[in-house]
């Protein structure tokens, strides 16, 4: 069934109204007809169960048929922290973060970031189009919220930031033991709030990570080989996926 998110304004007690690139969508691309069903969810807990009721000068009027409290967040706010990698790949990890249920993804200058953001109005544009991919990347995976892709910032700037908010893991390829790694993990899906931290394709300076343990940050190994950048994260965001939902169930 097709999904869309729509602002919670644009919900009345027995309507949505849908505008914009959606309506085209629904009208011009979709060709759904007056009674064919779709969901629509208001990025704040509730998907709607609905039938096309009408178009309407630019408007598809949308008859509420059911609403249903989402159930497929995890019970944990998971932010990546990236150090900013060559475009294409950071167009994957936002794709596939968004799918494995982060909540914000926030590129990162490190000190061994290859890209340059010389370009405050292209930058603006890439930003634009990687909370595009986040939103395509919500709608497939069934997701009940967008989550926000942030514009780039330094690692003090993001450090500190994360440092504040809840536990922070960042995998560094001279850390030792998986049995750290798993304590780490099993503790972090117990707090509100993990902030994962991946280096660009040269991985961390070690000032970075004395930066970042100097705050507070749990230093992790994700095991003996060398991941690349696109790789670690989804890595760590897999696991603490899986264990964070695990934790869910045993608690209901």
């Amino acid at each position: 069934m097709p999904r869309f998110f729509i602002d919670p304004e644009a919900v009345s007690a027995d309507r949505i109204i849908v505008e914009g690139g959606d309506y085209n969508h629904i009208r011009n691309v979709l060709r759904m007809h007056i009674g064919e069903e779709l969901t629509v969810c208001d990025g704040q807990g509730t998907d709607y169960r609905c039938e096309v009721a009408s178009y309407e000068d630019g408007e598809c009027v949308l008859a509420i048929r059911e609403r249903i409290p989402s159930t497929v967040e995890l019970p944990v706010a998971i932010t990546l922290y990236q150090g900013l990698p060559k475009k294409d790949k950071m167009e994957l990890i936002v794709q596939k973060a968004v799918e494995l249920g982060a909540v914000r993804i926030v590129p990162v200058m490190c000190t061994r970031t290859v890209v340059k953001l010389d370009d405050p109005k292209k930058e603006a544009r890439r930003t634009e189009r990687m909370q595009a991919i986040a939103e395509g990347a919500a709608k497939q995976s069934g997701r009940g919220m967008i989550p926000e892709v942030s514009a780039p910032m330094s690692f003090k700037e993001a450090i500190k930031e994360a440092s504040e908010a809840g536990i922070v893991l960042v995998p560094y390829e001279n850390a030792l033991g998986m049995k750290e790694t798993a304590e780490a993990f099993r503790e972090a899906v117990g707090n509100g709030a993990i902030s994962v931290f991946i280096g660009p394709e040269g991985g961390f300076e070690r000032s970075e990570i004395d930066l970042a343990i100097a705050a507070g940050a749990r230093v992790i190994s994700l095991g003996r080989r060398i991941l690349r950048t696109e790789t670690a994260g989804l890595t760590v965001l897999s696991a603490l996926m899986l264990l964070a939902e695990e934790t869910a169930e045993n608690k209901n």
